[in-house]
């Protein structure tokens, strides 16, 4: 669909209809719009979410003698949840950047209050 059937606008799609896996803009916004911007913004404000768990987990945690914070999930779930609801979610893309270890895919409230969350 090149044209938006929902406006009395009836201009062309910003993106042309033959976009493709291999094309770099495929599956992205358009530059400079809106949504591009919103999509920066939220990115920004995950990584602000990142950098406060991080230092929450230096402040409660322990230091271990290899000199690394670690804390429990248990224990930074406490802690955390006051300030976000999404504490699992955060702890995923912080690992995924490389800022903390844990064991397992996925830590549950209760389950895996045990686990250990290591700051890197």
């Amino acid at each position: 669909q090149r044209k938006n059937p929902f406006s009395n606008d009836h201009r062309h799609a910003s993106k042309p209809a033959n976009a493709h896996r291999g094309d770099p803009t495929y599956g992205r916004p358009p530059e400079g719009s809106r949504t591009e911007q919103r999509g920066k913004d939220a990115h920004s404000h995950v990584g602000k979410e990142v950098e406060e768990l991080c230092l929450i987990i230096r402040s409660t945690g322990e230091v271990r003698e290899d000199g690394h914070v670690s804390v429990t999930f248990g224990q930074l779930f406490e802690t955390y949840v006051t300030i976000s609801n999404k504490v699992v979610g955060i702890l995923l893309r912080a690992r995924k950047h490389g800022l903390v270890h844990f064991e397992g895919e996925m830590l549950w409230q209760g389950k895996d209050d045990d686990v250990v969350i290591t700051l890197l």
